[in-house]
């Protein structure tokens, strides 16, 4: 159950004025925390979104130096460079990115840190647990932060987790950012700012982290493969937004599979394959119960007052994507 408002204001004052016992004041477990900075390759599809040139963290789990970060820093990188916490520079390749979570692995020097970060257990953090976000200092630093909810997430660019993690205070240099349990173990990786981290029909602003146990199935397969076990779901190329559990189409990407089959901006998508679809939830289980990526999508779309039937040719979307490898 989401804590109400009032609950979540008093329990984000108190992570914030409370420090977490065995992590303040100590600068050792934090030497994992690195910058990174990124340049896209030219004519990369995600600089317009995205930008050409991007910072954020990383977060160092292994001694060969191995980088865990949020995926759409690295996609279509054309070079990457690691800030040390001790200042030196290093630079890195990508390893493995996963649509389906928003995890990208890169790789820098074996010494990039003597203390790399343990993974925790992110499904034994509770609501209105006391945390901690570590971002490399130009982007703030380390704060303390109230997990002020835990539940799904949809994203308007065909992207959806379940028992994400909401955080409160916002941190607004977030991508990247580690967040730690009490332990000072990994537990998530910051992806958003978003202005509903309590569910309560009123603005609360606050962060989204992707939890860490999404990574640990897939992790083996990214650092061997690049990719994860599950094969690519079908993808669009759409962005829409939910209004009044209906989905609306806020873009189309050039040549993607949606803009082939002529779905335009304003369309409001109905149904997927013959079945109705009630908000962006049911759309993109619809969307990926379709087959692998590469299957036909029958969408059904009302436009100018009339329904019209589509089908769009999905792909996978990192091939819509310049060569993605560093």
């Amino acid at each position: 159950m989401t804590p109400s408002f009032f609950i979540a204001t008093l329990s984000t004052w108190r992570a914030v004025h409370a420090p977490i016992p065995g992590a303040t004041g100590e600068a050792g477990p934090f030497d994992a925390i690195v910058k990174l900075s990124i340049k896209a390759m030219p004519g990369a599809r995600t600089a317009e979104t995205l930008g050409a040139e991007r910072e954020g963290t990383g977060v160092v789990i292994d001694a060969s130096g191995l980088i865990l970060t949020i995926g759409y820093l690295i996609l279509e990188a054309g070079s990457i460079l690691v800030v040390a916490a001790d200042g030196r520079v290093f630079p890195a390749s990508v390893v493995g990115y996963d649509h389906a979570t928003g995890f990208g692995l890169v790789r820098a020097a074996p010494s990039l840190a003597q203390r790399p970060l343990a993974l925790g257990d992110s499904s034994a953090v509770g609501e209105l647990t006391t945390l901690l976000v570590a971002a490399h200092p130009a982007a703030g630093g380390v704060s303390h932060a109230c997990m002020v909810s835990r539940r799904r997430f949809t994203g308007w660019w065909e992207y959806m987790i379940e028992d994400a993690f909401f955080t409160a205070p916002p941190r607004y240099e977030h991508s990247g950012a580690a967040l730690l349990d009490g332990a000072g173990r990994l537990v998530g990786i910051a992806s958003l700012w978003v202005s509903d981290a309590v569910d309560c029909g009123v603005a609360f602003p606050g962060n989204m982290f992707v939890p860490i146990d999404l990574l640990k199935p897939q992790f083996d397969d990214l650092v061997a493969t690049g990719r994860g076990r599950e094969p690519p779901r079908p993808w669009l190329g759409v962005y829409s937004e939910e209004v009044e559990s209906h989905v609306v189409v806020t873009r189309v990407l050039p040549g993607a599979p949606a803009d082939k089959a002529g779905l335009k901006r304003g369309d409001v998508i109905l149904g997927v394959g013959g079945q109705s679809v009630g908000g962006q939830s049911e759309f993109y289980r619809r969307l990926w119960a379709s087959g692998a990526a590469g299957a036909d999508v029958m969408l059904h779309v009302l436009r100018n007052r009339a329904v019209q039937r589509l089908v769009a040719h999905s792909a996978d979307r990192m091939d819509y994507l310049r060569p993605w490898r560093a």
